[in-house]
């Protein structure tokens, strides 16, 4: 994924990438390089147990967040209008190195151990119509 990164981006990807790996020492990283992402969870599966991923784009970086509708975001930097990703476009290192990121990044990944240690991943409407019925009450 950094070999997608211009020699201008590779800088932010690098800290982003070392940010997110000092904030959770236990996270588990998977590269998709036919997307140019490179993703970050508590767990291998990418849309219940990822709490974030790095794009790389011809102008910017996309740091997004998968539960980002959850994310509490008084900078504004989110972006997106979809259910629950949002994404935050990083031009440089300034952006990279933003408090704000860091905040980000925590509120994802305290939620993401919460929620699955709750054991409440996200559920589809297609994935609840696979869960069994529960026995009939025998009268």
């Amino acid at each position: 994924m950094r070999s997608a990164a211009s020699p201008q981006q590779r800088p932010a990807v690098d800290f982003l990438r070392e940010l997110i790996m000092s904030l959770d020492k236990a996270c588990v990283e998977v590269v998709w390089p036919r997307q140019e992402i490179a993703s970050f969870g508590v767990g291998p599966k990418k849309m219940s147990q990822h709490y974030a991923y790095i794009g790389v784009h011809k102008s910017h970086l996309n740091l997004g967040f998968y539960h980002g509708a959850s994310l509490r975001d008084p900078a504004g930097l989110l972006e997106g209008t979809r259910k629950w990703l949002r994404h935050v476009k990083i031009s440089g290192m300034s952006g990279a190195a933003s408090p704000a990121i860091r905040s980000l990044l925590i509120q994802a990944i305290a939620d993401r151990r919460r929620r699955l240690s709750l054991g409440e991943p996200r559920r589809r409407a297609k994935d609840l119509r696979r869960l069994p019925k529960p026995p009939r009450a025998q009268a």
